[in-house]
């Protein structure tokens, strides 16, 4: 439908932020990878939650590194360049119970990253997790290359929890569900962040911080 298109692409380009949260199954999956170029390329703050945050690596791979047919293997098992897989411990045959559950600690890998600035410069933090699926390990250091920064690994450096986007007002993808742990009057330090980047006031609050404010 031309005319669906067309409106779904004006109501992208009205919006202040862009977040792409979890879910399972491959319904929606093209629009989501476009709505993530669209947000990398014009600079629009994007949030990208378990999923999202694999969306994003899809969508690089392609987009960034030449790699059209990357994809996960939730979606395409046969893919040449599978930028997310399954994780390896896990139960294709038996699903209950078998998904990575639970807090979960990450390592932030450096303290100048945004994540670390708005975590108030902790050196771990604890998420909860809810997957299945996971990013490659074996083409971290291709996504890296072209500017993609892993910014949060578990405790043993080979999952990769965070990721970030140099030269991005804010492009963070996250493995773990920060919402689970979210409140009212004490919101996640990433959904914070992330609409103090749509208003335009993250550089403002991040400076207040560090001025002891």
């Amino acid at each position: 439908s031309p005319e669906a298109y067309a409106a779904a692409w004006r109501t992208l380009k009205d919006v202040d932020c862009v977040l792409v949260p979890g879910g399972f199954g491959d319904r929606g999956i093209k629009g989501m990878i476009l709505a993530a170029r669209y947000a990398r390329v014009n600079k629009i703050p994007y949030f990208g939650i378990c999923l999202g945050m694999q969306i994003s690596v899809i969508e690089i791979a392609r987009n960034v590194l030449g790699w059209e047919d990357a994809n996960s293997t939730e979606f395409e098992d046969t893919t040449p360049h599978p930028v997310v897989i399954f994780m390896p411990e896990g139960s294709e045959t038996h699903l209950g119970g078998t998904m990575r559950l639970g807090s979960r600690k990450t390592l932030l890998q450096s303290q100048d990253c945004l994540t670390a600035k708005l975590y108030h410069n902790s050196k771990h933090i604890d998420e909860r997790h809810r997957h299945r699926y996971e990013v490659n390990p074996k083409v971290v250091s291709n996504l890296e290359e072209c500017g993609l920064k892993f910014v949060g690994r578990d405790e043993n450096g080979d999952r990769m929890e965070i990721l970030e986007l140099a030269d991005h007002p804010f492009y963070v993808g996250v493995q773990f569900h920060p919402e689970f742990k979210s409140r009212p009057g004490k919101p996640s330090p990433l959904f914070l962040g992330f609409i103090l980047a749509a208003l335009g006031r993250l550089d403002q609050y991040l400076r207040s911080y560090q001025n002891g404010n």
